[in-house]
């Protein structure tokens, strides 16, 4: 089965260190793809972030950071999507909205597999770029 979603950095750091941060919204559209056993798709610039969040000491995780991303790389729920050449394109193509390098990769990543973009982020969803769930 193919994803029809794309999650944000900070959705995939809620939902696997601390599910009560999502928001309701959020909480539903998740149970609803583990029930119909449906993927979620994962920008490889979110791994990225999260070790870079992580390295810093910004984001305390439960467990290693190693366990973590054998945790996801193993799990049918989540499939990753690797930066390629279309998105690269795509990022180019988004012009000044998005400052922010990791934003404008992810929403280029929706846009080129035609997903939605499950996130908070308000320069995100005002900025119109890509459709979006909050």
């Amino acid at each position: 089965m193919m994803p029809r979603l794309l999650l944000d950095t900070h959705v995939v750091v809620r939902w696997l260190a601390d599910p009560k941060k999502l928001s309701r919204g959020q909480a539903q559209i998740l149970a609803a793809a583990v029930r119909r056993t449906e993927p979620v798709a994962v920008s490889a610039i979110t791994l990225l972030e999260i070790a870079v969040l992580a390295g810093d000491g910004r984001l305390r995780l439960k467990a290693p950071m190693e366990e973590l991303l054998v945790e996801l790389q193993a799990s049918p729920a989540f499939q990753l999507l690797p930066l390629s050449y279309e998105i690269a394109s795509e990022v180019a193509s988004l012009g000044g909205g998005l400052r922010d390098p990791a934003d404008r990769a992810i929403v280029a990543t929706a846009r080129v597999h035609r997903l939605r973009l499950l996130t908070s982020d308000q320069r995100i969803i005002e900025s119109k770029l890509a459709p979006v769930v909050e």
